[in-house]
């Protein structure tokens, strides 16, 4: 395949690979496909968020076959881009190997605002909001990368 048709390898990098870097890396598979290779991992493990789950399924997008994977899992795969997520990720992935350039957009941890919530309509609307920012910004893809 020549170079000016590859997809670019884009990995979405937390800090558990639960959630954020989930719902991104089901958005780009969703909407970018012809253009992005989309992974997602994290600098820890911590499963598969089943809210984010039940938010991308409304949107008609299946991630409940993820895995929780860590960055190391993925250390053989030739990155053009590391889009970090969360602000703990960005400290701890400054610099990655090879040519791969790092990226920042942070979003806001939707377990976290859901701590307090009063129920369970009111925890997933805090999951549907980041789901939706993130949405926007793969929506923005190649652009969003050079731009980050």
């Amino acid at each position: 395949m020549p170079e000016t048709t590859r997809r670019l390898r884009v990995l979405f990098l937390c800090t558990g690979n639960s959630c954020r870097s989930q719902i991104a890396e089901g958005w780009a598979r969703h909407l970018k496909a012809d253009a992005i290779e989309a992974y997602s991992a994290g600098i820890e493990t911590h499963g598969l968020d089943p809210c984010a789950v039940q938010v991308m399924a409304e949107e008609g997008v299946d991630i409940s076959g993820h895995r929780s994977k860590h960055v190391d899992e993925l250390r053989d795969v030739d990155f053009d881009y590391v889009v970090t997520v969360c602000d703990r990720a960005r400290e701890s992935c400054r610099l990655f190997p090879g040519k791969a350039h790092v990226v920042h957009r942070g979003f806001d941890d939707p377990p976290r605002l859901a701590q307090d919530a009063k129920s369970e309509e009111e925890v997933l609307a805090h999951y549907r909001r980041v789901r939706d920012e993130i949405r926007a910004f793969v929506e923005a893809f190649p652009e969003a990368l050079t731009n980050g």
